[in-house]
């Protein structure tokens, strides 16, 4: 049986909580906190507390995801918190090194992490102080480099973001059946299903007006998925996602987990060759630190559609083969690829 952990947000809070405690004395020795995760309690390790000064003390804890595939693992997460004189409100959550910033400058610390924070140290705080709270991930900036956070305006490194305290094991065989088993039911009523991938693809087929019925999730087992997909009589797939990750299919990658297979440049760089480019596009493809930087430089030189359009029907058409190959079935599917802003870059949702 996978084995569940938690959230990024939850050991956050638990090493704010610990630090705090340790700072009004309650508990000078803390091994570990019990928290409310909104429902339920978690007990979550401390590795290190200490003071830092008379007002300000540290705490840190190890994220534990579960069984996740999860570049998290072991993240150490650092949670320093003064006490100042009362200001308008109990609690200032600030971002440290390592924690992003959205496109406005804010840390990027969510609404479930806000509630985790109030939930758990605001009845701590004492009543004629204010505790300011900073979030730091020493490993945050460089494992940031490794998500599509860069593409959706999160930038600096991770964020504190879900909707729940719990990290189920997403990548686990049992995850898999769920998600097979949501399609199998779609399945028996509409023959036009639409996948989505991530949960920016929903957003983008929630604001495009698609109905929810229709909307399947896929994670990274768009492969997986497609063959059900195929065996359960569907029609038709349109794959939404956001171009970074779904252009891997055009290589042939049908599992899109980067912890399994990333050539996302390379696919873009072989996708400029094919449709004319130059070798000194080609360079700069490759030389991108980022899949939406290379979108970039692509849109500057006013070759994005046709490196788009090109990688938009080899992911169909890689698809196509991949469903027929595998489960012996025809399956149509079209591909609509949309840029970190959700912005549409090729294809049709009409």
């Amino acid at each position: 049986m996978a084995r569940t952990g938690y959230t990024l947000p939850v050991f956050a809070v638990a090493a704010a909580q610990a630090a705090l405690l340790h700072l009004i004395d309650r508990s000078p020795n803390l091994p570990q906190v019990i928290l409310d995760i909104l429902p339920g309690d978690a007990t979550i390790a401390i590795q290190q507390v200490a003071k830092l000064a008379d007002h300000r003390a540290l705490a840190i804890t190890l994220s534990d995801p579960g069984d996740n595939l999860d570049l998290t693992r072991h993240t150490p997460i650092w949670a320093q918190v003064e006490l100042v004189g009362r200001g308008a409100a109990s609690l200032i959550l600030e971002g440290g090194a390592g924690l992003g910033r959205d496109a406005a400058g804010s840390p990027a610390i969510y609404s479930y992490a806000r509630k985790l924070f109030a939930a758990n140290l605001e009845p701590l705080v004492p009543i004629d102080r204010t505790a300011i709270i900073t979030i730091i991930l020493p490993a945050g900036q460089q494992l940031a480099q490794r998500t599509s956070n860069a593409a959706f305006g999160i930038v600096g490194g991770l964020s504190l973001l879900g909707t729940s305290g719990i990290s189920k094991p997403l990548s686990t065989e049992e995850h898999l059946e769920d998600l097979r088993q949501a399609l199998r039911i779609k399945a028996q009523e509409y023959r036009k299903l639409v996948f989505c991938i991530g949960s920016n693809g929903m957003q983008v087929a929630n604001r495009s007006g698609i109905p929810s019925q229709q909307i399947v999730q896929t994670g990274n087992w768009i492969g997986a998925l497609l063959l059900e997909a195929g065996l359960q009589g569907v029609e038709s797939v349109l794959l939404l996602g956001y171009q970074g990750k779904l252009i891997k299919l055009a290589g042939g990658i049908f599992n899109t987990s980067s912890h399994l297979a990333d050539a996302k440049l390379e696919i873009m760089a072989s996708a400029v060759v094919h449709t004319g480019g130059d070798l000194t596009t080609v360079q700069k493809v490759l030389a991108a630190q980022t899949a939406d930087a290379a979108y970039q430089i692509l849109l500057a030189l006013s070759y994005d559609q046709a490196v788009f359009g090109y990688l938009a029907s080899q992911v169909s058409s890689k698809a196509e083969a991949y469903v027929q190959k595998y489960a012996d079935v025809g399956l149509k599917v079209e591909t609509v690829l949309f840029d970190r802003q959700g912005k549409i870059i090729t294809g049709n949702l009409s």
